[in-house]
């Protein structure tokens, strides 16, 4: 089950990934933000030491191993901006990705030009385009985090890889809803183009979604804004899409950017191992809601009318 999410021709706008920075609003300070992006430039060696996953080498049965497509879940969206950081003022505690796409069935190549997409809730399990879902447990309406952002388009946008098939965004680390567990959804695109600040055309080769350790995620729950949105967490164990397969099932590798206070923020490394030739629905697996609302009703927000332009954020790609 995709939600409400329409099938899509290739033709139809599409959007790409990822991460965004905090503000001092919910008491994580500005400076915990600045430092938890200063390293942008992350070398490959250091991508390669620290990403765990099926499909980091150039060698062997691993490089072979391709993701796990999963449901793109009933919050997607289409014409998301192309953009580095995706927070456009939501609190919470930092968190940098650096994603790689290599071909699977090639030897682990980088995928230059790859789109990756991402999508996910802010700090107390909203949406953007929904935000009048109910993310279960008791959590203020969306509308009281007092920040700038679009109700339309906030934690949401892509990047196009580098040569290297590597893709760099800035964002707020992921809160939760019921019944799912800490995530982010995640496409990759081939075989499109920049349009209109956005990304046209092509095809979907992967749907997915990253997952967090709990530990980890646990402990940034009790920190301001997340602590406000009480209720029961669901760990991965009991999660409706995680397989338990680790990296290749989107399992990321965090750093924490100060061990002593995880609000200074987490930097997220994991390596795509998709098929360039593959077409991807979005039906995926993985339990089949990935994220229906706790009253079983589709998400009542409704999607933007009209598509984002590059006046309302800067467009970058990953260098």
């Amino acid at each position: 089950m995709t939600g409400n999410h329409k099938s899509k021709t290739i033709t139809r706008r599409r959007a790409l990934a990822v991460t965004g920075g905090a503000v001092a609003a919910g008491g994580i300070a500005v400076a915990g933000y600045q430092s938890a992006f200063a390293d942008e430039t992350t070398s490959g060696t250091e991508a390669t030491a620290t990403t765990s996953t099926t499909a980091t080498t150039s060698t062997g049965d691993a490089c072979m191993t391709l993701m796990s497509n999963v449901t793109e879940g009933p919050y997607y969206l289409d014409g998301a901006l192309v953009r580095k950081d995706i927070t456009e003022g939501k609190s919470g505690v930092p968190l940098t990705l650096r994603l790689t796409v290599v071909d699977a069935t090639d030897g682990c190549t980088p995928v230059p030009g790859a789109a990756v997409e991402i999508w996910h809730c802010d700090a107390w399990g909203y949406y953007s385009g929904y935000t009048t879902a109910n993310p279960g447990g008791s959590a203020p309406a969306e509308s009281e985090d007092g920040s700038t952002a679009d109700d339309a388009t906030y934690l949401r946008g892509y990047q196009i890889a580098n040569a290297n098939g590597v893709v760099k965004f800035e964002t707020v680390f992921p809160g939760w809803y019921t019944p799912r567990t800490c995530h982010i959804h995640v496409k990759v695109h081939t075989g499109g183009e920049k349009e209109d600040g956005t990304y046209e055309g092509g095809k979907v080769n992967h749907t997915g979604q990253f997952f967090f350790d709990d530990t980890v995620a646990q402990e940034v729950f009790t920190l301001e804004p997340y602590s406000r949105h009480s209720g029961s967490y669901t760990t991965l164990d009991n999660d409706m899409v995680y397989d338990g397969g680790g990296a290749s099932s989107g399992l990321l590798t965090l750093k924490a950017v100060k061990k002593a206070n995880p609000a200074r923020g987490y930097k997220g490394f994991l390596t795509l191992g998709v098929d360039p030739d593959a077409e991807n629905t979005g039906a995926g697996g993985g339990g089949g809601e990935g994220g229906t609302p706790p009253s079983g009703e589709p998400p009542t927000g409704e999607p933007p009318t009209d598509a984002p332009t590059d006046s309302a954020t800067s467009s970058e790609s990953a260098s």
